[in-house]
């Protein structure tokens, strides 16, 4: 089996990862460099094929195909790239250009789909629900997103927006979304949206770790409002995918996910809106960390 190449690019930083082979989570290297996204999309390019250059030094291993995890999505019809928050990507074909300095193919996914299948192969699901088929990996931070993995792979969808959970309708009180909609899943229980709705009820500022800590103290009813209205909306939320999906596991990743009532009262809320008596979806941590996102990258490649 050969060495796969994973590359996750963010907002401040490109890193690298060749992992042994596909079923590995031995490292053989793994660097990182600065985006600079600043300089535009040019420089962006001339970083990742920099990164590309400075793993094949370390090693003498030469790419014949990488995955990247982007932020933002590939149009599927287009072929350029879309919901960047890196906007200087965006409407740009990325996959095309690198394709054409790399000189070998490259697969692509978003952060959250490199998540999911990073957890459904190698992290949480592998480790506690070997052969689960279908797996919905969870983001829940600044802001809210998601993945599918089916079989083991990324479902991308026709629009190149599968599991894009974070924007499906929740509450109007989440009131206006980035997106131009009202009332997303992300204004609701992102940790962002969860600190200003605690600032709408207090009028101070607050950071989520503390108005957590203030709930489980019993000092706060506002901060208890607000954990209640996230476990209840997060009910809510997760019903419509499991309703939609059916999925074996739930891994949830990010800021947001840290909250331990979200495994406990959380899934007690899921119940009330699953079309079924009773709910065997399993709700697991994510167990690789920072890692996820590079090494979900290296998995993009065909085996």
């Amino acid at each position: 089996m050969k060495p796969v190449w994973g590359i996750d690019l963010g907002g401040t930083k490109i890193e690298g990862v060749i992992l042994e082979n596909r079923y590995s989570l031995n490292v053989l290297e793994r660097t990182r460099i600065p985006t600079e996204g600043n300089k535009g999309y040019e420089h962006i390019l001339g970083q990742i094929v920099k990164l590309v250059e400075l793993l094949k030094s370390k090693t003498g291993i030469i790419p014949e195909t990488l995955g990247i995890g982007t932020p933002g999505t590939i149009d599927p019809f287009k072929q350029t790239l879309k919901n960047s928050n890196t906007t200087a990507m965006n409407g740009k074909p990325l996959k095309k250009d690198l394709e054409a300095r790399l000189g070998f193919p490259i697969y692509t996914a978003n952060d959250a789909n490199c998540f999911a299948v990073a957890e459904a192969n190698l992290g949480a699901v592998a480790a506690q629900l070997p052969g689960a088929e279908v797996v919905f990996g969870v983001i829940m931070g600044t802001g809210v997103g998601g993945g599918v993995v089916v079989n083991g792979k990324v479902l991308n969808g026709r629009h190149g927006i599968g599991g894009e959970w974070g924007h499906n309708f929740l509450d109007e009180s989440g009131g206006q979304c980035y997106c131009g909609r009202v009332g997303c899943v992300e204004t609701v229980i992102s940790g962002p949206f969860l600190e200003r709705y605690y600032t709408s009820l207090t009028g101070n500022t607050v950071k989520l770790k503390d108005i957590v800590a203030a709930h489980h103290a019993g000092t706060d009813e506002a901060a208890t409002k607000t954990i209640q209205r996230l476990l209840r909306m997060f009910g809510r939320a997760m019903g419509v995918v499991i309703n939609i999906l059916d999925p074996d596991a739930i891994v949830l990743g990010g800021g947001v996910s840290n909250i331990d009532l979200l495994y406990t009262e959380g899934v007690e809320e899921v119940k009330k809106y699953v079309f079924n008596p009773r709910l065997e979806t399993v709700f697991l941590k994510p167990k690789l960390g920072d890692s996820a996102g590079v090494f979900g990258a290296a998995l993009l490649v065909p085996a």
